[in-house]
């Protein structure tokens, strides 16, 4: 099963982590896996490349896992741009948990 935990601060959201394989089909073939890839990888670049910040992306493969969360020091503006895309992300995955609850557990 793929875990998504939505790490929090006191302003809201600041970080998704994925990890582990969701175990829908064989690897290469699992669209719950490439789903939650495609989502993570995606707020991490648009976190980048839309609002013009760099996150704090850290990942491992044994376990395979993948986190994105905010870097300090942001400006109002900048903080709320950011925060948007990872609520984005969030809905996204709330989503795919809603369709593939047996294969992606949010935390």
């Amino acid at each position: 099963m793929t875990t998504v935990t939505f790490l929090r601060d006191a302003r809201g959201l600041c970080g998704i982590r994925v990890s582990g394989h969701a175990g829908y089909a064989p690897a290469g073939e699992d669209i719950v896996c490439a789903a939650a890839s495609v989502l993570i990888t995606t707020c991490a670049n648009a976190l980048e490349s839309v609002a013009g910040i760099r996150p704090k992306v850290s990942q491992s493969e044994k376990p395979v896992m993948i986190q994105v969360a905010l870097p300090g020091g942001l400006s109002p503006a900048d903080e709320h741009d950011a925060r948007v895309i990872l609520r984005t992300a969030e809905q996204g995955f709330l989503d795919i948990a809603a369709q593939y609850p047996s294969y992606l557990q949010i935390i």
